[in-house]
């Protein structure tokens, strides 16, 4: 928060305390709700959960995933991470809404609305992987497969073969594993203070982990809640 002008510096000009909260990394959070939903959804995809299965699936992604994920898109923002915010701000919400159509039309297999809507969940992921390469390429490589998986579950809805509802599941599956990997990987670095297991930061967030606190905070007058507009 920032308190109100107490004192002028030497040249005369007022003088702002920008005061910085401390709060834990949602990033293991988000990422292990994330595989638990991609495991359901493999499910799904390669036909092992059907028929009466599919509201529990919905139960699920609605109730324990959605809230989970969303928790940690908030911390995130608390945390000043825009990107991963955003991210799990949008797969989030996506649970909500794919477990509530689980619920309410179990028996419906593909839909022009839940195509349409994958459509454009996928575009929207784009710009997000490619800017997640530019600072930690583990979740730049997570959010490339799932903007594929999206794209293919999308297409399957629109009307194309049963083949590519497979594939949806076989990322699906590869996505658990890359979530659980990329969970752990953040756990770790943040009870050991230091990357353990590779997660590739480049540029800022590089020296998010190994420069001072003053480098760290050069920016702060300048970020969003800090300054006066978006």
């Amino acid at each position: 928060m920032i308190s109100p002008p107490a004192s002028a510096s030497a040249d005369g000009s007022e003088t702002a305390t920008v005061t910085v909260r401390p709060y834990g990394n949602p990033l293991p959070l988000g990422l292990f709700s994330f595989g638990i939903g991609m495991a359901l959804t493999a499910g799904a995809a390669l036909g092992v959960i059907g028929g009466d299965q599919i509201r529990p699936m919905g139960i699920l992604l609605a109730v324990f995933v959605f809230p989970v994920q969303f928790l940690a898109a908030v911390m995130a923002f608390l945390t000043r991470d825009t990107a991963a915010a955003a991210a799990l701000g949008l797969f989030a919400t996506s649970w909500a809404g794919l477990g509530v159509l689980r619920i309410v039309a179990p028996a419906q297999q593909t839909s022009v609305t839940a195509g349409m809507y994958l459509c454009a969940f996928a575009l929207m992921l784009l710009p997000l992987a490619v800017t997640a390469f530019l600072g930690k390429t583990l979740l730049g490589v997570v959010l490339s497969v799932s903007t594929v998986r999206a794209a293919l579950a999308a297409a399957y809805q629109l009307g194309a073969p049963h083949a590519l509802e497979l594939a949806n599941g076989a990322l699906s599956l590869l996505l658990v594993a890359l979530a659980c990997y990329a969970g752990t990987a953040f756990l770790v670095e943040d009870l050991r203070q230091r990357t353990v297991l590779p997660i590739r930061r480049r540029g800022e967030a590089r020296r998010a982990i190994e420069s001072d606190l003053g480098d760290q905070h050069s920016r702060l007058p300048r970020e969003p809640g800090v300054r006066k507009q978006l």
